[in-house]
């Protein structure tokens, strides 16, 4: 028989398994089996290459990931003996009496503020921002600057980064946390919800848990705000006043902040003060606040957007200096008690306060305007609207008895005063070198 014949017969004799794991092919030739072998090599080379090539082609066609943002790249950035060194040397007091203060949110607008206050008076401070982009970055970044310059260290992370608290806890007995990290701002909800509920409420229940697991438990003061008392009609805003109709998602998140605060000051013993702000201004402030952009935009030549409330009524602020608002932090901090707790195991009724930090002097947006005209020296372009459905309340005004009666605030700046000094820090810090920010908005 030739081998031709003999290739052929032995190909016959080939069969296909029936059940899996049984088959025994027969023997054969070995020339055949070369054959079969070469021919599978073949397919499988030039599946490859064809595989390879398309790989090739989507990799050059595609265009290359963002960089993601600051606050989600920081898990890399904190540890290690010259981070704890850091750590340590900004969280130490001058004093035995001193308060050792983690201020979350510190490279914002009034825990900048707030930071360098307690820093001066001599209490350890430590910052933790996690520098996002809600508004200009390199604001953020020159707080950060003279922060640094007055012995603070900012962290830079998230709170809802549970590892990151855990380890500031176990490298820093800290005796008080001050949270003023937040998602701010009332429109922005209409665009980013999730960020408010990622912030407001996921991130002040991470601090809470790692607040109540130290042993022993700080006491916390957060930042609450007027917006809770939402579409209340009743004026001046009072602590007891109803806060069940919130007008925007921050006032919701807000209030949920405050529910939140309560269970966990019932049920773990943690001492919380919660303070809700009156519009908040002064340099180093937010340039997505009115009277921030106002300034902005009159400086451009460029027209203002000012809203009117219902039927032509007045819109109304009460606008709060930085100062006052940072005195009435330092009094809650000051006369909060000690938590009762330890562990994550109460031992004792908790303190649990709630206060208004306000002006009480309401002053209207028009008013507003008029003031910075005359200290700007520029005659501004305004429109005039009716106020749209966008979460903003026509009217607010604090009573802040019972932070004057229990922690001793008194504000003592008025509008014209604080935006006389507002403006000075603007022109300085915005000069014709620097870049300007600040996106142009309304009212």
């Amino acid at each position: 028989m030739s081998l031709l014949k003999t290739v052929a017969v032995s190909n016959n004799n080939i069969q296909l398994p029936s059940t899996p794991g049984k088959f025994k092919p027969e023997k054969y030739q070995p020339y055949n089996h070369f054959m079969i072998h070469r021919l599978r090599l073949s397919k499988l080379t030039l599946w490859s290459s064809i595989f390879l090539a398309f790989i090739l082609f989507f990799f050059i066609l595609s265009p290359p990931s963002p960089s993601p943002s600051p606050a989600t790249n920081t898990r890399q950035s904190w540890g290690g003996h010259h981070w704890e060194k850091r750590v340590t040397n900004s969280a130490r007091t001058n004093s035995d009496s001193g308060l050792t203060v983690l201020v979350t949110g510190a490279a914002g607008f009034v825990g900048f503020h707030v930071s360098l206050s307690l820093k001066r008076r001599g209490d350890g401070v430590l910052g933790l921002d996690n520098f996002n982009r809600y508004y200009d970055q390199n604001l953020k970044r020159a707080r950060q600057k003279v922060l640094s310059r007055a012995g603070v260290f900012v962290v830079e992370g998230d709170i809802n980064d549970a590892a990151l608290l855990r380890k500031l806890f176990d490298v820093v007995l800290f005796t008080h946390v001050m949270h003023l990290a937040a998602q701010a701002g009332v429109r922005y909800a209409m665009q980013n919800p999730h960020s408010y509920v990622h912030s407001n409420v996921a991130g002040f229940v991470n601090l809470l848990e790692v607040s109540k697991a130290a042993n022993p438990q700080p006491a916390m003061v957060w930042a609450s705000s007027s917006s809770v008392y939402g579409l209340n009609s009743k004026v001046p805003f009072s602590e007891k006043d109803r806060t069940d109709q919130p007008a925007s998602l921050y006032a919701a998140t807000k209030k949920a902040g405050e529910a939140i605060a309560h269970s966990y000051n019932h049920i773990y013993g943690l001492s919380i003060t919660g303070l809700r702000f009156f519009t908040v201004y002064g340099p180093w402030g937010r340039p997505d606040m009115a009277y921030f952009f106002f300034t902005k935009d009159i400086l451009k030549g460029k027209q203002i957007t000012v809203f009117e409330g219902a039927d032509g009524g007045t819109v109304a602020r009460d606008f709060t200096y930085i100062d006052d608002i940072v005195t009435g932090c330092l009094g809650a901090l000051d006369t909060a008690k000690r938590s009762t707790g330890s562990g994550g195991k109460k031992k004792g009724p908790a303190q649990f306060r709630i206060y208004n930090l306000g002006n009480t002097s309401p002053v209207a947006v028009s008013e507003l305007v008029r003031i910075l005209e005359k200290l700007l020296k520029v005659k501004a372009k305004k429109k005039v609207m009716a106020m749209p459905r966008n979460g903003d309340v026509q009217f607010t005004h604090a009573n802040i008895s019972r932070a004057h009666r229990e922690l001793g605030y008194m504000p003592t700046t008025d509008l014209e005063t604080g935006l006389t000094k507002f403006v000075k820090w603007y022109l300085d810090f915005y000069s014709p070198s620097r870049k300007k920010v600040a996106p142009s908005s309304s009212w």
